[in-house]
């Protein structure tokens, strides 16, 4: 996306507020000394140190797969390369937010500081920034915002493991198969409560009830077809008359409906009807006394029999939707979107969909590989002017805590209760508005983006009041070094001694900023500005304050090129 665009756009609000590092050879030389003999080989050179492009291009790559990488962490891509730490990534054992939230049951018997309704955004802050798997939690952020479950449902967060279990699953499916990812998230009693697909009961014609066509809806809406039919690369296919063609209609949602009927609560001693009390953190099970027998005429002309059980009648619904051709690109895109750009490319798109439609189909670490390692996610920074995404505001602010090292001064828990977060960035993990997310993927902000047919999403929830807000977040996290907490509880600290060491000198500081945080893609201009204003003074902890707050509140560092 050309940043000038996102540029004009950012200063609008704010005035209407007021690849792997080089390596020496490897061979070794043997010499025979006078008198023979052999002389011992001569060891192989030390590998070379990363070169400034090969560090800035690890970072650019790590801002995408991660949730804020340190200096560590992006001098290791630079040196391994990108392909083996995707390698490495899929092969971490996943964190999980339900094993952090048992470490907070057993600390609210000495704490009552914690707030039991706060668990999973506890457990979110605490599971996810100090993660070694960093890939499979930013993916699951990723499928958080295309399979909505959210907290606007007074139960879910309430119920202290609904959510966390839910975020566990979409992490737990982030690198095996599309199918079984959708599957699982149909059978999740948190998506079950949220779209009303938990408790839904076959017609009953005596006392004028029929099945609940929610979850019917929405798993083919936003979930895996979309509204129209698409070709391979995304573009939209037409009918004779020049018009988009439907992926489905409303007798279609009726019978995907009675598909979904006769799941309630899993674990043992369950009965059809259960709505306190379930097990949240175990999929929902078919009880098929209430569940619609009859023949479902599915899309593409599938027809499920007469007679199945629920549970071969929903596989069969899965299956029906997995198959269908739109998925590839119509996933596909909303990956690409929320990891790498905005407006990928008909050939990206297609490149991609390519990858979900290869045996086996909608292998998810393929899928990866083929988004993130695309040639043109990985051009050179400017090459394409459409290219590019604005940054979502919480993850502005979360990658700020991660990248300077945020963790509790003592203790184990993080105790972030994230409302601040939430009211100031209009985000948090799982609280979206809507089923619809907290923006369209298709969402056009200006003419200038109309005019150049170009969307952008985050734009969506970028008003004034959040510009002002994310500004304040980082303000805080900065000058005050710590993070949002509730009362009573660690204190979570920033780590930058090894930045105001640099900060005696300010060009090598800004250096390193423009590495860790815009990957070399600082203007001059802006580099100018931040570093005349922190050289006002001469205190390496205050120059530094000074130089972060400029730079992370710049549309260098707001939009993700």
């Amino acid at each position: 996306m050309c940043r000038p665009i996102i540029i004009a756009s950012l200063v609008s609000l704010l005035l209407a507020c007021g690849g792997g590092g080089g390596s020496g050879g490897n061979q070794t030389t043997t010499t025979t000394p006078p008198g023979g003999g052999s002389a011992p080989p001569t060891p192989p050179p030390a590998p070379a140190d990363p070169t400034t492009a090969e560090l800035n291009s690890a970072s650019r790559f790590l801002a995408r797969t991660t949730f804020g990488a340190t200096w560590e962490e992006i001098d290791a891509v630079a040196r391994q390369g990108e392909a083996l730490w995707l390698d490495t990534q899929f092969a971490t054992p996943a964190s999980k937010h339900l094993q952090t939230v048992a470490t907070i049951y057993d600390a609210l018997e000495s704490d009552d500081n914690l707030d039991p309704d706060g668990f999973w955004r506890y457990a979110w802050w605490s599971t996810v920034l100090p993660a070694d798997d960093q890939l499979r939690q930013r993916v699951a952020y990723a499928l958080s915002q295309i399979f909505v479950v959210s907290a606007q449902v007074e139960e879910l967060p309430t119920t202290v493991v609904a959510l966390p279990a839910y975020y566990d699953l979409l992490a737990e499916h982030a690198f095996g198969n599309f199918r079984d990812l959708l599957r699982a998230v149909t059978l999740s009693p948190a998506m079950g409560l949220y779209l009303s697909h938990l408790n839904n009961a076959k017609a009953n014609p005596a006392t004028n009830t029929f099945p609940d066509e929610n979850y019917a809806r929405e798993v083919m809406q936003l979930f895996s077809i979309g509204l129209f039919e698409l070709n391979a690369d995304g573009s939209q296919r037409l009918d004779n008359n020049g018009q988009p063609i439907p992926t489905y209609d409303n007798d279609d949602i009726r019978e995907f409906a009675e598909v979904f009927t006769g799941l309630s609560f899993g674990g043992d001693n369950q009965t059809f009807g259960t709505r306190f009390g379930g097990d949240w953190a175990v999929p929902m099970r078919m009880f098929d006394e209430a569940h619609d027998e009859s023949e479902k005429n599915l899309l593409n002309g599938t027809t499920l029999p007469a007679g199945q059980s629920g549970i071969e009648d929903l596989d069969g619904a899965i299956d029906n939707l997995f198959n269908h051709p739109n998925v590839g690109p119509f996933i596909g895109r909303q990956l690409i979107q929320r990891l790498v750009t905005s407006n990928p490319s008909p050939a990206y798109i297609g490149r991609v969909t390519e990858a979900f439609n290869a045996a086996p189909r909608g292998d998810m670490r393929r899928l990866l590989r083929a988004i993130l390692l695309d040639p043109e996610a990985t051009a050179a920074v400017g090459s394409d002017d459409r290219f590019g995404k604005l940054r979502e505001p919480f993850l502005r602010y979360v990658a700020l805590n991660r990248q300077l090292g945020a963790a509790p001064e003592s203790g184990s828990i993080f105790g972030v209760d994230g409302g601040v977060v939430r009211f100031t960035t209009g985000q948090h993990v799982l609280e979206s508005p809507s089923v619809f997310n907290f923006y369209s993927p298709d969402f056009v902000p200006s003419q200038a983006f109309a005019a150049d047919a170009l969307v952008a999403p985050e734009f969506q929830i970028t008003t004034a009041n959040k510009v002002i807000g994310v500004s304040n977040l980082i303000a805080f996290s900065i000058f005050s070094n710590t993070l949002d907490t509730t009362n009573g509880l660690p204190e979570i600290l920033l780590n930058v001694e090894d930045l105001e060491t640099l900060a005696t000198d300010l060009d090598a500081l800004l250096d390193r900023l423009d590495t860790q945080f815009t990957y070399g893609t600082l203007r001059p201009e802006a580099r100018t500005a931040i570093r005349d204003a922190a050289a006002i003074t001469a205190e390496p902890a205050d120059r530094l304050q000074i130089a972060l707050y400029l730079l992370l509140n710049s549309p260098d560092y707001a939009v993700a090129l």
